[in-house]
């Protein structure tokens, strides 16, 4: 068939009919003249049609979705469907104003260099060991965060980022993580979602070797994210075992006891479980009350429960309120 030639607006689109299918592209020649090919020429300059303002009528409904998510971020693994975080969340304040550099964060693609070299300060419990500055009071432990005024959108300016070699932020509410996940284009996991992502995570116990194991059994605090290179699940998530208790999204009664569940049931490993109970430790005025669960065990696992350990891919306690947030408790996120 013969060229055809449209008018839009001032240019003109001459394209060859050729009765296929084929996906083609406009391309503007240094005349002036758009044409219709499969790929643009060298000297020819790709168009989009939108940029003219150009709209057609809606074309029919798509196909349904082509699957589940297949593919991860460089800060995240893939487990089933979601894309788990591989490091224990360090959490930064980060100048609204520096778009490129929450851009990196939201996406996924951000450097421990892009952070220092960016301006961003890590938060966390705020004194020297913990390398970290205290929250600011526009994030307060109730998560009723303000924005930094003029940001756009708002923002509290805190963000939740998963990077290798820092220490993970800790003296965080509930409340906090689930923010600075949300900030970030993020979640917390959920319990589930936290259980299948440790599988296969080697626990040491009192076999810590202060290196590459999980750091179940120190009094030096957590290590930084990622530093004990065996301490990783099948799935290539980190630190899951030990360093710093972590945050899930599931709420339950505050537990009233705590014991090690595991060997009761013939799973290994000896955990602690404290999870069950009436929602206080028996005063009236506490009844009611919700622990949000922690998930892992810490640094020192090993002197929670007399006679044995309470770290491990079993170990959960819900006796921790969600306001509160200690010095060895964090998170992760997932998306």
């Amino acid at each position: 068939m013969k060229p055809r030639m449209l008018a839009l607006g001032t240019i003109v689109i001459a394209g060859a009919w050729t009765g296929t299918a084929a996906a083609a592209v406009l391309c503007q020649r240094s005349s002036g003249t758009v044409v219709v090919r499969s790929a643009c020429k060298k000297r020819e300059t790709s168009l989009d049609l939108t940029q003219f303002g150009a709209t057609g009528p809606q074309g029919p409904q798509g196909p349904p979705g082509v699957g589940p998510l297949t593919q991860c971020p460089p800060d995240s693994a893939l487990v089933g469907t979601v894309c788990v975080d591989k490091y224990e969340a360090s959490v930064w304040q980060i100048a609204p104003t520096n778009t490129t550099l929450i851009g990196k964060v939201r996406a996924g693609t951000v450097t421990l260099a892009d952070l220092t070299g960016g301006g961003a300060t890590q938060l966390g419990c705020g004194y020297p060991a913990s390398n970290s500055a205290p929250f600011p009071a526009n994030f307060p432990a109730s998560g009723q965060w303000a924005p930094v005024p003029g940001s756009s959108p708002p923002s509290p300016g805190v963000y939740a980022v998963s990077v290798a070699g820092v220490m993970p932020s800790a003296c965080i509410s509930w409340f906090q993580a689930a923010q600075a996940c949300r900030l970030s284009g993020k979640r917390l996991l959920s319990n589930l979602e936290w259980q299948d992502a440790a599988a296969g995570t080697p626990d040491p116990g009192a076999a810590d070797d202060g290196a590459t194991t999980c750091d179940t059994n120190t009094s030096t605090g957590p290590a930084n994210t990622g530093a004990r290179t065996n301490c990783k699940s099948s799935y290539g998530v980190f630190d899951m075992v030990g360093n710093v208790w972590e945050w899930v999204a599931d709420w339950a009664d505050q537990a009233a006891n705590c014991t090690d569940w595991t060997s009761q049931t013939g799973l290994p490993g000896g955990d602690m479980v404290c999870f069950g109970g009436p929602g206080d430790t028996g005063g009236s005025p506490l009844k009611g009350i919700p622990g949000a669960l922690i998930r892992g065990g810490d640094w020192g696992s090993l002197d929670e429960i007399a006679g044995g350990q309470s770290g491990g891919v079993f170990a959960v306690d819900s006796h921790t309120l969600p306001p509160s947030g200690g010095d060895n408790t964090g998170f992760r996120c997932g998306r």
